[in-house]
């Protein structure tokens, strides 16, 4: 009777880890898209011109070859599917870890973690949450708390940080992303086989506060810019 039983943990062993490669991979999308996105917001440092050049830039990259805004359903449709992939797995392997657990082990189980691992689920639905509203804020609904026009990109995204619960909520988001970020990058890392010696995991946690840093501060610079008035 042991043989089925090791056939079948073996086997959910083997579905374990296919789902955290998923994980790991679709996370590095999402890595590349926000250094991405955090380069073109960086660009409100250069002023109007350029930063609206940027926007639309965006939208007729590629043309004739590629439609109008071409690109960015292009983008929008791997994004998508990386999000379903990645919230998918995250389901799946937080049921599965919740039924491997015992009591003795929940009790135990804090001691040696950090505050980003215990706060990555909640902060990826968090996460998840301010990823719709900030699309209902800058790209469906373009909202602008103002009351201006929303077909200008660079005024559209001052208007909006000059609005003080806007950007609280936005900074908010950002520290959240930066939790996100550092448990994610050393989790894939692990995934991928990284972290198989002391001097590794020492890189990969190094690797992991420094996206976390770049892209969550990146991010930030522009809203507080535009707080302090030197936008």
């Amino acid at each position: 009777m042991a043989t089925p039983t090791l056939v079948k943990s073996a086997r959910s062993t083997r579905s374990t880890i296919a789902l955290k490669m998923l994980m790991a991979g679709s996370g590095l999308i999402f890595i590349g898209f926000l250094l991405l996105h955090m380069y073109g917001n960086l660009k409100v440092f250069a002023g109007e011109e350029a930063f609206n050049a940027y926007a639309h830039h965006l939208r007729t990259f590629g043309e004739p070859m590629l439609p109008y805004e071409g690109l960015l359903w292009v983008i929008r449709a791997v994004l998508l599917v990386s999000l379903i992939v990645h919230v998918t797995c995250a389901i799946i392997l937080t049921g599965r870890a919740h039924k491997a657990r015992t009591t003795k082990y929940v009790m135990k189980k804090n001691k040696g973690s950090s505050i980003a691992s215990r706060t990555m689920r909640w902060g990826g639905l968090a996460l998840f949450l301010f990823i719709v509203w900030h699309l209902f804020n800058f790209t469906i609904g373009k909202y602008n708390p103002q009351g201006h026009g929303t077909d200008n990109p660079f005024q559209l995204y001052v208007d909006n940080f000059e609005t003080p619960w806007i950007t609280a909520i936005y900074l908010a988001a950002m520290a959240a992303l930066a939790m996100h970020l550092l448990h994610g990058v050393w989790s894939a890392c692990q995934t991928l086989g990284l972290t198989n010696s002391a001097r590794s995991r020492a890189r990969a946690k190094d690797f992991g506060v420094l996206v976390a840093v770049l892209i969550a501060g990146g991010f930030s610079l522009g809203p507080i810019a535009v707080v302090f008035g030197l936008i």
